[in-house]
């Protein structure tokens, strides 16, 4: 594993609270509905939830928002809702975490996006989507564009997450990087499938391993391929770094005239991995910011990843116990 001194952890803790992230991307509300199956019904094979009770959570870029305040950094939400009852009440949620939704930009042409998912006996039963994924309009675009500029100066790094909701389109995403390059700020991707090489110039670009290999259209299961694979991705992006995310194998590390890197996972007790991913790019972003190198940045990104995937849902890491687990992992205590 990557060392980390002592003091260079704490040191890196307590900045992370003086710095300011702009998350941009697809916003989400995330729907449980909890229950339990006693019976099949009788009118196909298929059991019958009885719902007990429902929650609401940040999803998507909304829950990269939610682990930036969580890690003590400022956050800077950009993203668009629906006009309609979802958009709502994700921009009541944001309120009552004490976030801004001045970038929360309406579209009155599409709804908010919305994901449910059916818990029974606190096993994944099913998933419903409400969405529209096309791109969004070019008046749209400007307005979002508008706001970003506006606040860049504010920020020390930008994150950008797309799941491919059509909120990132080509015109804004290049907009957007210039725009944060111009002014020398930590930029830092969480691409999907459809744009993933209009992220070019980034700092930080990190895929997982089945969207990499698709892309590629090659196997990755040595850490030769991986190491080929992150190579190409950094010839072909002209980026900084790839950390290539492998679910319960940890991360994939390259950086521009570096050493590859294998950083193994720390998750004790994987109950549910929904959100990790958003937990990894806002821990390298805020730890980035902090004036972590990149290295620094996937340990404490790491452990953050194995902490949320002891949890049920997308749920934003324990800053307090994310530094407790460094410390120890590292033999400080």
């Amino acid at each position: 594993m990557i060392q980390i001194e002592k003091d260079r952890i704490k040191l890196l803790f307590e900045a992370m609270r003086k710095r300011a992230v702009m998350v941009i991307g697809d916003v989400m509300l995330d729907r449980y509905l909890w229950g339990k199956v006693s019976r099949i019904s009788p009118e196909a094979p298929v059991p019958v939830i009885e719902i007990e009770s429902e929650s609401l959570q940040f999803g998507g870029a909304a829950n990269v928002t939610h682990n930036v305040a969580s890690l003590g950094a400022a956050v800077v939400p950009v993203g668009v809702v629906g006009d309609d009852a979802s958009g709502r009440t994700l921009k009541r949620l944001y309120e009552e975490r004490g976030f801004s939704t001045k970038g929360l930009i309406e579209d009155k042409e599409r709804p908010t996006t919305v994901k449910t998912r059916i818990m029974a006996h606190s096993q994944h039963v099913a998933r419903t989507d409400r969405e529209v994924r096309s791109g969004i309009s070019k008046q749209l675009q400007e307005q979002i564009l508008g706001f970003v500029e506006s606040h860049m100066d504010g920020v020390d790094a930008v994150i950008l997450e797309d799941y491919n909701k059509g909120m990132l389109v080509p015109h804004l995403i290049e907009a957007v990087v210039a725009s944060a390059n111009s002014k020398r700020k930590i930029v830092l991707v969480d691409p999907k499938f459809d744009h993933f090489f209009c992220y070019r110039h980034v700092t930080l670009f990190k895929p997982n391993r089945k969207e990499t290999a698709d892309i590629l259209g090659i196997r990755l299961d040595t850490n030769e391929a991986l190491e080929k694979a992150g190579q190409k991705l950094l010839e072909k992006l002209e980026c900084r770094a790839v950390l290539i995310t492998l679910g319960e194998e940890g991360m994939m590390l390259m950086e521009e005239g570096g050493p590859f890197a294998k950083v193994p996972t720390q998750a004790q007790h994987i109950h549910d991995v929904s959100g990790a991913g958003d937990t990894v790019i806002a821990t390298m972003a805020v730890a980035m910011a902090a004036g972590a190198n990149v290295r620094e940045a996937a340990v404490f990104a790491n452990h953050a990843a194995g902490l949320v995937c002891g949890e049920v849902g997308a749920v934003p890491v324990d800053r307090d116990r994310l530094m407790e687990l460094l410390l120890k992992r590292c033999g400080y205590e």
